[in-house]
């Protein structure tokens, strides 16, 4: 066989199966537009941030609506679904702001956005962000709102992770950094760890929520293999340590209590719910025994709400909940659905 005859042959194999595998791709594609048998009921409609008594959430389910920001009544969360136009990665929402971590797929990398939509779902603001969507809270006023993302490794389980954490004033849209918007980090703020001046290379944060006052806020501060639970202030640009093993700490709304997921397995992508204590630092381990891998949510005092993967479902989640006292058993709250919020 000659060489031009050769070139020619490897061409159009290339061009098969370069074929098969858009082929495929457009086959999963479809299936995943598809909705799943005995799924939820689901169809487009309007969605306010200022619905009162309502659950808002992320649909997960298959179908066309899948990522949307959907709602049902807080009291029938099984019930239809209605979907908005928005869809995200991460969500949340608090007193009629909304922000909404996006990603698209772009022709060399994917493009990651946060969006800030008021009530109505129009946006505000939006702003780059550097890596992955990984974690998103607003705060009880909806003046603040903060995001975190992977800049590298794709996981809180992976053996080297980094992640960027900011703050984003909505009432005047500026990232919260004296250095570039493109940049915003609580990388920047200082930090005493143990009642004295902390700085390392591989500090990272995650995982913020915010107090009523506008100002306080707890995080995730991770370094030298340890994890911390840190109480922040926004005006004064600082953290300090108040005690270790906490992620994605989640302030009830009562401010008393931290909610998170503290690693049972040194090593291992294996967590517990807990609740602390914020004036005693008493911990409660919470009756769901899985592996809960999400930031939860306060559905009121005594209730919380997270995410889990849905039984042989690919890139779904279920929600579910607890009591936040250590007592009863896991619900499931709402199937195919991810990043709870409560609309009061």
């Amino acid at each position: 066989m000659t060489l031009s005859r050769r070139l020619l042959v490897l061409a159009l194999t290339v061009l098969l199966l370069g074929g098969v595998a858009a082929a495929l791709v457009l086959r999963a594609a479809a299936r995943a537009d598809q909705p799943r048998e005995g799924g939820p009921t689901i169809a487009a409609g309007e969605v306010t941030l200022t619905q009162r008594d309502r659950l808002a959430f992320l649909n997960t389910a298959q179908g066309p609506h899948r990522g949307a920001l959907a709602s049902v009544p807080a009291d029938a969360p099984q019930a239809a679904r209605t979907a908005s136009g928005l869809t995200c990665q991460r969500f949340h929402a608090a007193a009629g702001t909304g922000v909404c971590l996006s990603s698209t797929p772009g022709a060399l990398a994917q493009e990651n956005r946060a969006v800030i939509v008021d009530a109505e779902l129009r946006t505000l603001r939006d702003f780059p962000l550097a890596g992955t969507p990984s974690r998103a809270r607003v705060s009880p006023s909806g003046r603040f709102a903060a995001w975190t993302v992977f800049v590298s490794g794709e996981s809180y389980g992976a053996a080297f992770f980094s992640t960027r954490t900011s703050i984003v004033d909505t009432r005047t849209s500026t990232v919260d950094t004296r250095t570039s918007v493109l940049e915003p980090d609580l990388e920047k703020f200082a930090i005493s760890l143990d009642g004295r001046p902390y700085s390392a290379a591989d500090v990272n944060f995650w995982g913020v929520t915010f107090a009523k006052d506008d100002d306080t806020f707890y995080a995730t501060l991770g370094t030298a293999g340890q994890t911390h639970l840190v109480r922040g202030s926004v005006s004064r640009r600082a953290v300090a340590t108040l005690a270790q093993n906490v992620e994605c700490p989640s302030l009830s709304p009562d401010e008393t209590r931290v909610a998170y997921k503290k690693r049972v397995t040194r090593g291992a992508s294996l967590w517990r719910e807990h609740v602390l204590d914020l004036s005693t630092l008493r911990e409660v381990p919470l009756a769901e025994k899985r592996s809960v891998d999400d930031q939860a949510v306060w559905l009121d005092d005594r209730t919380l709400a997270y995410a889990l993967p849905s039984d042989g479902a690919v890139d779904s989640t279920d929600l579910w909940t607890v009591p936040a006292d250590g007592s009863g058993a896991p619900r499931l709250l709402a199937p195919g659905a991810a990043s709870p919020a409560r609309l009061r």
